[in-house]
């Protein structure tokens, strides 16, 4: 359990504050609540996990981490909406690794279900899911759900705050507390008494939290309202500190050298030059891998190349080929699922158009700017880690193990994480710094990746190969019978995470596919699983980033097919079955001036994909010039039910579209004698200014429900982006990255 005084006193966000008299408030109405993981010392009061009221103002333990789309800021307006309080009173810490701070909302997102016809039963269903996530260790940021985890949470939280300062008010002023009102941190009785939030802690510490009705969306100050970042300033100036700014007196540097064939061990090595090296300390034995510590990182990095070692072969097959042909040969099994099955697709309608395609997307790498890097003081019976992570009650287990310390011998500190997509749910990079933590005893050691060890150790997106076939008739889709296969994402981070296997249907590798909210009359998804070690993970989007551009670019085949305006093609599908698909298209299509024709030398491309409840349209443009095809202009439309903060959600529909049509453009992974051959940026390039595009954004809210926004931005990026390069140069790719098939602006 964490020390509330030790948590602050730690923060990477604030800096130190000392904490006197303090009470926190929380909300998470369950039957049986996990415990408050803040252990007050003298002086202090904890009665719940995320708001703390003390001397210093008001505190947030947030228990999502900030990687760059705002989480910190609109969960810090929720309960500043409920408190009565400005933004800028509130301070924001990332919470300890516990339960109680579990994502309530992650797991139902993998109930079974197309989602945007979900009915109220399966919506409290899903809710009740959530609750399993605290058995499970499940404090994770990921899968589009902050927001919907934390929108009545965290109101909760502030309004029993708000009632239980109004509480301790009332018994200080003998006036009954429903004749008293707050505003701006400060409890107002109706002779104009003012008692501020900080005089009233240790009162109300001593008072059963009182619940308070949650205020009006009629009546909010804050949300619904563009904020300002609570890290801007922070970030802006330099003073954040992500994992690889820590610092700590005595501190050491490391680097480490794993296997490039990813799962295999080490043969032998000779580290006889690399310890004669002047600076460098030890030299590590992982098992599959070594790691150098060193005075600074560059000579760590420096003596790892001085290091010979002879590796096992690869627990897949050594060339892409043959990794793809193993995927393709997924298809000819059994499926794994038929998450969709309407009508009959075995029998073509008589008089119609048969279109077949066939389909394949690459491996992609997360690429993070920060590289994985972790810092690491094992003390013999205690662990501490700073560690910018997803999922820090893994962290913890898995560390814990890997060092033989029970979990409550280990402390986590999550601060800023310089990127994440996927990559920082996993645990390997502080797993592997609390193991070299173990070797240096006493001596906190900083562990960095170099990008090129980050680039080919991922947990990567996995390749994939679909053959779709469709038939038209009149004018309209009448079939539409789509085979995937990948692997699974979700089976190997279960066995990863959880040590548990995944049976049943997966879900994530139909997902952008299946639940496409179009009335096409037969209608069939089948999912394939193959059976390859190849490590993978989730990434940005998951399986909708492979189904969003398979999918949607063979719609715009179907249309072309069908002789129709591939824009009123999707509407006219979308209008017949779920209105919210529709409102994004009509959005896109009168904010880009949809006509359907384009002069020569420009081309258009529209995309629609439905993912984590969030339907999203895109229209591009591109150019041609003298020095290759530019992605001139971008246009997105988004529905996400309640937009908390459109600022932030137009941000992350940008964001989410570059980091596609970064991918769209050039990422791929292969691999070459069982190593992966990208080993950084000048290999795995990515979007720059020159060639990225003009963005217009449109932020809907007719759904009935609040969706996430980090990840619905990227699926529909892609085949946006080649369907407006058929459209210029009447080529249709069918693979990834596009740059193979045309010249683009590089």
């Amino acid at each position: 359990m964490a020390n509330i005084g030790k948590i602050v006193r730690r923060t990477f966000l604030v800096g130190s504050a000392a904490i006197v008299g303090g009470v926190a408030f929380g909300a998470y109405y369950l039957s049986r609540p996990a415990p408050n993981p803040l252990t007050p010392g003298p002086g202090q009061a904890a009665l719940n996990p995320f708001v703390l009221i003390d001397a210093e103002g008001i505190t947030l333990f947030a228990p999502r981490a900030e990687m760059g789309q705002g989480v910190h800021t609109t969960w810090a307006a929720l309960i500043a909406e409920e408190l009565d309080v400005e933004l800028d009173q509130v301070r924001v810490l990332h919470g300890p690794a516990a339960a109680a701070y579990y994502n309530t909302a992650l797991l139902g997102e993998a109930l079974p279900g197309k989602g945007y016809d979900q009915s109220n039963f399966m919506h409290s269903l899903a809710e009740a899911a959530g609750v399993v996530g605290k058995v499970l260790g499940m404090q994770v940021t990921g899968g589009s759900t902050s927001m919907v985890d934390g929108f009545e949470r965290m109101r909760e939280a502030g309004a029993a705050a708000r009632e239980t300062l109004k509480e301790a008010a009332a018994q200080r002023l003998g006036v009954p507390r429903d004749r008293l009102s707050t505003k701006g941190g400060k409890v107002i009785a109706p002779d104009g008494t003012e008692i501020g939030y900080t005089e009233l802690a240790e009162e109300a510490a001593r008072i059963d939290p009182v619940e308070g009705a949650l205020r009006s969306p009629s009546d909010w100050r804050l949300l619904g309202r563009n904020l300002p970042r609570v890290d801007m300033v922070a970030k802006a100036t330099g003073t954040a500190e992500f994992g690889i700014d820590i610092r700590l007196p005595g501190m050491k540097f490391a680097s480490l050298r794993m296997s490039p064939r990813l799962g295999a061990g080490m043969k032998s090595f000779d580290d006889s030059a690399a310890r004669t090296m002047p600076g460098v300390e030890r030299v590590i034995d992982l098992g599959t891998g070594v790691a150098v510590v060193a005075n600074n990182t560059w000579l760590a990095m420096q003596a790892l190349d001085a290091i010979e070692i002879d590796w096992e072969d690869a627990p897949y097959p050594p060339e892409t080929d043959q990794i793809f042909a193993a995927i393709a040969a997924a298809l000819d099994g059994e499926p794994n699922s038929t998450m969709r099955d309407d009508g009959d697709v075995e029998s073509l309608p008589a008089g119609a158009t048969l279109v077949e395609a066939e389909y394949t997307v690459p491996y992609l790498a997360h690429a993070t700017m920060e590289p994985m890097n972790t810092t690491a003081l094992h003390t013999g019976d205690r662990l501490e880690l700073w560690s910018g992570n997803q999922a820090p009650l893994l962290v913890q287990k898995h560390s814990a193990e890997a060092v033989g310390l029970d979990p409550e011998q280990v402390e986590v500190h999550t601060p800023y994480l310089g990127g994440g997509f996927g990559r920082r749910g996993e645990v390997d990079f502080a797993v592997l710094a609390a193991r070299v933590a173990r070797e240096m005893q006493g001596t906190p050691v900083q562990l960095t990746w170099s990008r090129e060890e980050d680039m080919r150790h991922d947990f990567y997106r996995p390749g994939a190969v679909a053959r779709l076939r469709g038939a038209v008739q009149d004018g309209k889709p009448v079939l539409v019978d789509g085979s995937i296969a990948a692997q699974s994402c979700a089976q190997q981070a279960m066995g990863r995470w959880l040590g548990m296997a995944m049976g049943g249907p997966d879900k994530a590798t139909v997902d952008g596919a299946f639940n496409a909210p179009y009335a096409i009359p037969n209608f069939r998804i089948r999912g394939y699983l193959a059976d390859l070690q190849v490590p993978v993970g989730f990434w940005r989007s998951v399986g909708a980033s492979i189904n969003g551009f398979v999918f949607d670019t063979f719609m715009d085949e179907l249309a072309h097919a069908a002789g129709r305006d591939p824009l009123d093609f999707r509407l006219e599908l979308a209008q017949a079955e779920w209105a919210p698909a529709a409102a994004v298209l009509e959005a896109v299509r009168d904010m880009s001036g949809w006509t359907g024709k384009t002069p020569d030398g420009i081309g258009r491309g529209v995309a629609f994909t439905y993912s984590f409840g969030t339907p999203v349209a895109q229209v591009v443009e591109v150019h041609q010039q003298n020095d290759g095809i530019r992605i001139a202009k971008a246009w997105i439309a988004a529905d996400v039910g309640l937009a908390l903060d459109p600022g932030t959600v137009e941000a992350q529909l940008v964001g989410g579209m570059i980091y596609g049509l970064s991918a769209a453009c050039f990422g791929k992974i292969t691999f070459s004698g069982g190593e992966v051959e990208q080993m950084n940026f000048p290999d795995y390039d990515a979007l720059r200014i020159h060639n990225t595009p003009e963005f217009d954004v449109r932020v809907l809210e007719t759904k009935h429900r609040l969706s996430g926004i980090g990840e619905p931005g990227t699926p529909p990026s892609m085949p946006a982006l080649g369907n407006a390069l058929f459209d210029l140069t009447g080529r249709r790719a069918r693979s990834l990255p596009l740059s193979e098939h045309f010249d683009l602006l590089t």
